[in-house]
């Protein structure tokens, strides 16, 4: 996968548009928004492509309320750990373009999603899928052998959505050999507000035959047709 170069350039410049529109309920002027429009990354996650929209939204909120944004679609909250590509799989689809999203700013659903206090918190949740996804595959040899600064290479190059910036680290994440096999594939499958199916899978059977997304559905017996199935490299 590592060396798939074109393919992992067209996945990474996956974009989504979306349009941002204000609550009424938050609004606090006699002005009506416009709504804000947007091309953000599917690999992405929605508190590091937000900030535009909070600005754009600002002077039309109560100043009090205007210290964490959060995001619903057609009544469900968005989950802001989830990555955008994920969401917008789950929630819509392509005939729906562009993606129509509500912006709050107060009556936070407490029971519903978590908080997001910093983007610090959105690298800190990414990095822990990274290393347990390396320990699923390498048993935590890569990851542990990396220094902090290639750990903090990967994070703004996705931060950034810079692609080799980010590939650069995340090569070495992925490369194996006839030594040095996947010993579990890492991967996550959501099913709309139920909680992801995560479980330990092998790339290869008992028989040495390389397994498929077909054989992953079979054993834990998941009907593919009605699942929105992500394969996460990293998580």
């Amino acid at each position: 996968m590592a060396d798939d170069r074109e393919v992992l350039r067209q996945v990474w410049d996956g974009r989504v548009p979306v349009c941002f529109r204000l609550s009424q309920e938050d609004l606090y002027t006699m002005d009506q928004p416009d709504p804000f429009y947007l091309l953000v990354p599917r690999q992405s996650y929605f508190p590091l492509v937000t900030d535009k929209v909070q600005r754009a939204f600002q002077k039309y909120i109560h100043p009090e309320e205007s210290k964490e944004l959060w995001l619903e679609c057609e009544g469900q909250s968005l989950k802001w750990h989830y990555p955008i590509g994920v969401l917008f799989d789950m929630l819509t689809s392509a005939d729906a373009l562009p993606w129509n999203i509500t912006v709050h700013f107060k009556n936070f659903p407490e029971d519903e999603i978590l908080h997001c206090p910093s983007k610090e918190a959105v690298e800190s949740h990414f990095m822990s899928t990274v290393k347990e996804a390396d320990a699923l595959k390498h048993r935590s040899q890569v990851i542990n052998s990396m220094q902090k600064k290639d750990h903090k290479q990967l994070w703004t190059g996705l931060q950034n959505d810079k692609f080799d910036q980010f590939w650069t680290i995340n090569r070495k994440l992925m490369e194996q050999s006839e030594d040095n096999n996947f010993k579990y594939v890492p991967f996550r499958i959501y099913q709309g507000d139920k909680p992801f199916i995560q479980k330990l899978f092998k790339p290869v059977s008992d028989d040495g035959e390389p397994t498929t997304l077909g054989d992953l559905l079979k054993q834990y017996n998941l009907p593919g047709k009605t699942l929105n199935i992500v394969l996460l490299v990293n998580c």
